[in-house]
């Protein structure tokens, strides 16, 4: 009697699927299909971004090489170009190489472009931040030390990446400009911190040593 049962439940069974499929199997292959077609397009764009990323890290190398050999001119069209058309991280780092290439020929045209990648939201702080300690640095020798301060006084908290590098170029422009209350107060700053690497505080011992009696107790 189970038996019976069982094939009379399989009959309706089949019968509800063969409506199912009459009413919605368009439906059903449609929905099949794009899930293949999902799957397929993404493998696609994953073997896409690979490749992009494999032609923009040899043509990056290349611009390096380009550098390396004094071509300068070559090398900045280069990273110009990647900064234009690769993906995110080579395009990043090919502005900022950019612009280090631009130095060799314009100081003026470099600290601009480091300024925009600095003010540019859209990049990584720690890039921007770099990006604000380069353009400080070929400013040193000729801005008063209110302009650079201004420039790399919000890099100088703990938590910025680059904040020893920007308290010790504040420490040289303020002593570059013979405001040596603030030159003091940047190398205690350093001297204080126990995180400061032993580059920097060898420089900055050099620094103080440079300064009038008055300003060194």
């Amino acid at each position: 009697m189970s038996d019976f049962f069982d094939e009379v439940d399989e009959e309706v069974r089949r019968e509800q699927f063969q409506k199912l499929w009459e009413r919605h199997g368009y439906l059903i292959i449609a929905v099949a299909v794009l899930i293949v077609a999902a799957v397929g397009g993404w493998r696609g764009y994953q073997y896409w971004q690979t490749e992009q990323a494999a032609k923009a890290g040899a043509a990056f190398e290349t611009a390096i090489k380009l550098s390396e050999d004094d071509k300068h001119a070559d090398a900045e069209a280069a990273f110009a170009k990647l900064a234009a058309t690769a993906p995110s991280g080579y395009r990043m780092m090919a502005r900022l190489r950019a612009a280090g290439e631009t130095e060799t020929r314009d100081r003026q045209a470099a600290i601009k472009a480091y300024d925009e990648i600095a003010a540019d939201g859209s990049v990584d702080q720690s890039m921007r931040d770099l990006a604000a300690l380069r353009a400080a640095s070929l400013l040193v020798d000729s801005a008063p030390y209110a302009d650079i301060r201004q420039r790399l006084e919000p890099l100088t908290s703990s938590e910025r990446t680059f904040h020893h590098s920007a308290r010790e170029l504040l420490a040289l422009a303020a002593w570059r400009s013979n405001d040596m209350t603030a030159t003091r107060q940047w190398i205690d700053l350093i001297a204080t911190d126990t995180d400061t690497p032993n580059s920097v505080r060898s420089r900055i011992d050099a620094l103080r040593a440079l300064l009038p009696p008055a300003a060194k107790s």
